[in-house]
């Protein structure tokens, strides 16, 4: 069997979900596709990375961000703005489940690929959750 691209290893999860829990819920916001580049929400809006805003609502909700992969393939690195910017993982908290359910902090929300290459191929995503 060949080895899969870097594409076809992520499936997109495009997925809004509310779940109850008191009082707080969370949104899940799948992540894929070609890459880490772009977040799908059910609404049908397209959060390109780094140039788009999820907004988060005030009294508790917050977003997770699915990551669906092949972790003999990939992995996701969480980092800072230099991280993303250098795609230097040293730092950042990996993340090797395939599935992995990560909830994104208020303001700058940065993840790369820690395979050698896969960063700098683009496989990376940046979310501003105001």
């Amino acid at each position: 069997m060949a080895p899969q691209g870097r594409g076809s290893a992520i499936v997109v999860s495009v997925l809004l979900l509310v779940f109850n829990y008191n009082p707080a819920s969370h949104n899940v916001v799948g992540v894929g596709k070609s890459g880490y580049d772009t977040c799908t929400a059910s609404s049908g809006q397209t959060f390109q990375s780094g140039s788009d805003q999820i907004k988060l609502v005030q009294g508790g909700n917050y977003f997770i961000c699915v990551f669906n992969y092949n972790p003999a393939f990939h992995n996701v690195v969480g980092v800072g703005k230099n991280g993303y910017d250098t795609c230097t993982a040293s730092s950042g908290q990996t993340f090797q489940s395939g599935s992995d359910q990560i909830k994104l902090v208020q303001g700058g929300n940065y993840f790369i690929c820690g395979f050698p290459g896969h960063c700098a191929n683009n496989m990376k995503i940046a979310v501003n959750a105001v």
